[in-house]
């Protein structure tokens, strides 16, 4: 089965050169393009279009400043923004980050101008696909407009829900809209991406005939997250309860979680059964650079390293610390942070250094966390501050789900530019995401024993041996055959029964919160997810006090409760809306 690919290049050799409108007031014109309407209106043309509309979901090359301004994983807004991680690097580098991971990021930080310009570009495209497909009228039946209009709309349903999700109230521009500067910023939006999701799901196939194109339980997947996000607790349920027990992949494989945790994030494993929705990435294309091959994550690999560049996206303290379990392999939810866990700060490659043998610790660590003298991948042990640009400034740590193997690197990584590119495609959904987002659902409508048995679905993965990092035989590569020597006391077990109705509600949902903290960890949900619970405030303030006490790039952080849940609107998309002094748009509450 064929794979979506996203090339622009390709996009602009199959019908020619169309500006999507990437201007910064992209708000005051229409799409332009060198092709005339009668070209387009056929159904070639409109599938090029729509390929042009996926090819906005990685962030690349559509508005943003830099491709990981508006990075499709969320790594600085979800991530950095949420505690998972810090910015790394030094403080001198990509200071617009600085600010966003402490919540002092104003309208003019030109990182939130990124963002809004990228995803708005994709939005552009899918109203293209939308208002072209109704002038087609030779070799296209009526099921396969349907077909364009509802992928069209899913895509349009992603940019709305990325927008939402981060500025919230944002003017909803659709393909009947004739002057998209004039429309305000003072309307819900959420019915309008439930429409395009319920639209999508009812009228898309449930398989595709090329991987990475949305389906239909793509669709109802994220018109139950969406559900979720409105607190619309009882049609999530009847949503998530269908996907559960009836979705598919785009190819047709049962929706399922994958036997290994650290499968989801080896390009040689990707469109498989947990890939729910996913941007698809491709090294080695043959363009001579790397624009296909998740530029939005180009910084975030270990300074000094092999992979070249560039030192940034260490996982926090905080994080780390969050994988120790007790002595019967349960998470420590609430005093996790009263041990740190052992790591090498201040202590130079070349010394002598052995990692915590006797700690118990979720095997997840391991494959989300870069730590001295645990194997990275197949990289050899990682050497500590070797790999770290700067320690005494944002810690000890690594990223390393993002990371490619070495035995891979000539065709799942790509060299032809300053920083690495990879073919490891940026989930947007995958299934374990869906079980807990399930079990969330579950757990708010009292249904506790149901909601225990999502959660501990995934917590049964990550107990699996084969979820478990291992030693080399000779700390240079994997031991042959069956590896038999853990590199930690790793110690994960799932919630024994009748434990989540012991707890109750509210017992039940902490310990469903903090299992997303650790499986989802550096994946770029845990802002957005702390925002919807409403506890980000109390939540990012303790981190903040924990982990300044410990390095200093987050000290004087505070986020401010009924302001930072959401960020800035751009300072210049509101100077572009305004006419004779008043401004279309307005700013959320707490910005000025």
């Amino acid at each position: 089965m064929k794979v979506l690919r996203f090339s622009k290049i390709a996009i602009i050799a199959a019908f020619g050169l169309i500006s999507y409108a990437c201007q910064d007031d992209f708000l005051d014109k229409p799409a332009l393009g060198s092709l005339s309407d009668a070209q387009l209106s056929t159904k070639a043309g409109v599938q090029n279009l729509l390929v042009g509309a996926y090819a906005a979901l990685d962030g690349n090359g559509v508005g943003a400043a830099s491709a990981w301004d508006a990075a499709a994983d969320n790594w600085i807004y979800g991530s950095i923004a949420g505690g998972d991680a810090k910015k790394g690097s030094d403080g001198a580098d990509q200071p617009g980050i600085n600010s966003i991971m402490i919540y002092s990021a104003g309208p003019s930080n030109g990182f939130f101008n990124s963002k809004w310009r990228a995803v708005y570009e994709g939005v552009n495209r899918a109203n293209t696909v939308l208002k072209f497909v109704p002038l087609v009228t030779e070799n296209i039946t009526d099921a396969e407009k349907l077909a364009f209009q509802a992928e069209a709309r899913f895509l349009r349903g992603h940019y709305y829900f990325e927008l939402k999700k981060m500025f919230n109230m944002v003017p909803w521009i659709d393909e009947t809209t004739e002057n998209p500067a004039s429309v305000a910023n003072d309307t819900d939006i959420w019915p309008n991406i439930e429409a395009d999701f319920k639209f999508a799901m009812d009228n898309l196939p449930a398989t595709q005939s090329e991987v990475g194109r949305a389906n239909k339980w793509a669709a109802a997947a994220y018109l139950g997250k969406t559900y979720l996000y409105e607190k619309k607790y009882n049609e999530a349920k009847t949503v998530f309860d269908q996907v559960i027990t009836q979705g598919v992949t785009s190819n047709g494989l049962k929706y399922g979680l994958m036997p290994k945790f650290q499968d989801n994030f080896d390009a040689a494993k990707k469109n498989q059964a947990e890939s729910v929705f996913a941007v698809q990435m491709a090294a080695n294309d043959g363009t001579n650079n790397i624009d296909n091959a998740n530029t939005g994550g180009m910084l975030n690999f270990p300074y000094n390293s092999p992979f070249r560049c560039c030192g940034f996206f260490q996982p926090s303290i905080d994080l780390a610390n969050s994988f120790q379990t007790d002595a019967s392999g349960l998470p420590l939810i609430d005093t996790y942070n009263s041990k740190i866990l052992k790591n090498d700060m201040g202590v130079q490659s070349e010394g002598a250094y052995t990692p915590d043998a006797t700690t118990p610790l979720d095997p997840r660590i391991d494959w989300t966390v870069g730590r001295r003298g645990i194997p990275f991948l197949d990289w050899g042990n990682h050497p500590g501050r070797a790999w770290i640009r700067d320690q005494s400034y944002a810690g000890p740590y690594s990223p390393k789900k993002n990371m490619y193997y070495q035995a891979t690197q000539d065709i799942y990584s790509d060299q032809h530019s300053w920083a690495p590119g990879t073919a490891i495609n940026i989930q947007i959904i995958r299934f374990a995401d869906l079980l807990l987002m399930a079990a969330e659902v579950e757990a708010q409508l009292n249904n506790l024993a149901k909601a225990q048995e999502y959660t501990n679905l995934v917590r049964a993965r990550a107990a699996k041996p084969e979820s478990f990092v291992y030693q080399y035989a000779d700390n240079t590569r994997p031991m042959a055959g069956y590896k038999t020597t853990p590199a930690a006391n790793y110690k994960v077990a799932v919630y024994p029964a009748g434990a989540f109705a012991a707890k109750g509600k509210d017992g039940a949902l902490k310990a469903i919160y903090f299992e997303r903290k650790l499986e989802l960890a550096m994946e770029g949900h845990r802002f957005f997810d702390l925002v919807r619970w409403g506890i980000a405030d109390q939540t990012l303030n303790s981190y903040v006090a924990f982990e300044s006490a410990v390095t200093p790039d987050v000290s004087g952080g505070r986020f401010l409760k009924g302001t930072n849940e959401y960020f800035p609107i751009p300072q210049r998309q509101i100077d572009l809306s305004t006419r004779n002094g008043v401004s279309t748009l307005k700013q959320n509450p707490g910005y000025q």
